[in-house]
């Protein structure tokens, strides 16, 4: 076995245990499995969304699309940071106090206009939706590091997403959303490692970022445009855009659940300042790297996605070169994870609430969700960035304006939400069909129609149904 091999397999096996470690923690009870006893302190939930949040779509599909598009990607990154920052202001604390008040398990349950019930059309219409984006998203994850494997060890792509899910099942069932949380921390410290290494190497090869702007000159003139080509809308629309992708976190099952299992909502500042501690070096250096392998790696990529491992084998020592390939793979498995129990609980608590009420029926549901989607990932197109987009803005542009609205407690009635949730899909298949997405993300459209539609219905009824 090569060193590499040696380092990722040591990493990975880490991070194994760590998962299985929280057996000693766990109640075997439905709310500890799902939600960690709401009980998990504010630096740790910090570092866990933060690694669920940056996974396959940064290390895989923000480098390869810095790798083609050049500096306006930093576009990409500036409007995620600034949507992100504003829910961490204004949203979670909120979504903390209002679970304190209605306990729930599940994110479906928030759409509902009684989160204690354990049914109802909405939820299950919101139920649905989960299952359809998030195994959509959790299958880019696998994929992305599938890919990572292939570059590295030329092992099958289909080797690479087996391996991610039977490593994500052992410590789901070990641990729950608390295996995934701790394991989130860990993988935190290897990938902003990763990431920095990367970055190191790539300076002594190429140079300091003046350098790098001649080389890049050199290459294409195109890849020092801070505004990209064709757009239809200009660019404050297309800035726009991706801040409403940050925005778009509201409609995220894998990382709402962090929040909901935060200790008490007055931990909400404290988790947020190690979230973007740690998340704004790590955006920078995604995009920086990008640029560098655009120079490095010229000519020499086949698919953009496979920048990452490909400069990792190239330009790092064998040891710290495993070390890197085990921080790609940790970022796939700290989203897949996370996704996958949010799969689950839709199933037991939100669809057949009477097949949730038991502890191991539950968990066989998270056996039940994964190869569901590991089906998902090996049939499903190579564009990580395309899947992660789409199928982040399909749950934030559904479910994020409805659960906002609930969260904030504004009169809002069964139709009004159902047509909602149907106005923000449709607005966003016509969009991507238009072909504007390039210039406008379509959330931004889709969070306008559906927020209009909610206006536009509160004209016809003046109290709640």
């Amino acid at each position: 076995m090569s060193v590499t091999a040696i380092s990722f397999v040591g990493i990975l096996a880490l991070f194994l245990l760590i998962g299985i470690s929280s057996i000693r923690k766990k109640h075997e009870d439905v709310n500890d499995y799902l939600t960690a006893g709401c009980n998990t302190p504010a630096w740790i939930i910090g570092l866990s969304s933060v690694a669920t949040n940056n996974s396959g779509y940064m290390f895989i599909g923000l480098v390869g699309y810095t790798w083609v598009a050049g500096v306006s990607t930093f576009w990409v990154a500036f409007g995620w940071l600034v949507g992100d920052w504003f829910v961490w202001r204004g949203f979670h604390r909120r979504l903390r106090e209002y679970s304190e008040k209605h306990p729930v398990n599940t994110i479906p349950a928030l759409t509902s206009q009684n989160p204690a019930l354990e049914s109802s059309p909405l939820r299950i219409v919101s139920a649905v939706l989960t299952l359809l984006f998030l195994s959509v998203y959790a299958a880019a994850q696998l994929k992305a590091g599938s890919k990572a494997l292939h570059v590295m060890f030329e092992w099958p792509v289909w080797l690479g997403a087996v391996l991610g899910a039977v490593v994500v099942v052992l410590y789901s069932f070990a641990g729950g959303l608390r295996a995934s949380i701790w394991t989130d921390v860990a993988q935190s410290f290897v990938m902003l490692l990763g990431m920095l290494l990367l970055c190191i190497a790539a300076m002594i090869n190429v140079g300091f970022p003046w350098t790098l702007a001649d080389r890049l000159y050199d290459i294409n003139p195109a890849l020092l445009d801070w505004t990209p080509d064709n757009l239809a809308f200009g660019t404050l629309a297309f800035v726009l855009g991706w801040v409403a992708a940050g925005l778009g976190v509201i409609g995220q099952p894998h990382i709402l659940v962090r929040t909901i299992a935060l200790r008490r909502p007055e931990d909400v500042p404290a988790a947020r300042k190690v979230y973007f501690g740690w998340y704004i070096p790590f955006a920078l250096m995604t995009v920086t790297i990008g640029l560098y392998a655009r120079v490095l790696l010229a000519g020499d990529l086949t698919d953009p996605e496979l920048t990452l491992p490909t400069m990792a084998q190239a330009y790092l020592p064998e040891v710290l070169a495993g070390m890197v390939l085990a921080a790609i793979f940790a970022a796939t498995l700290s989203t897949a994870d996370s996704m996958l129990l949010s799969c689950s609980a839709a199933i037991s608590q939100d669809l057949i609430p009477r097949f949730g009420q038991s502890y191991v029926r539950t968990k066989f549901g998270t056996l039940g969700i994964t190869l569901v989607v590991l089906g998902v990932a090996l049939s499903a197109p190579a564009n990580v960035f395309a899947l992660v987009v789409f199928a982040w803005s399909a749950l934030g542009g559904t479910l994020g304006p409805v659960i906002l609205l609930r969260v904030l407690k504004v009169r809002l009635t069964r139709p009004t939400a159902v047509v909602m949730m149907l106005a923000g899909f449709v607005t966003l298949i016509t969009w991507q069909a238009l072909g504007y997405s390039d210039s406008l993300y379509e959330l931004l459209p889709a969070l306008i129609v559906s927020f209009g539609v909610y206006f536009l219905m509160r004209l016809f009824y003046r109290k709640e149904a």
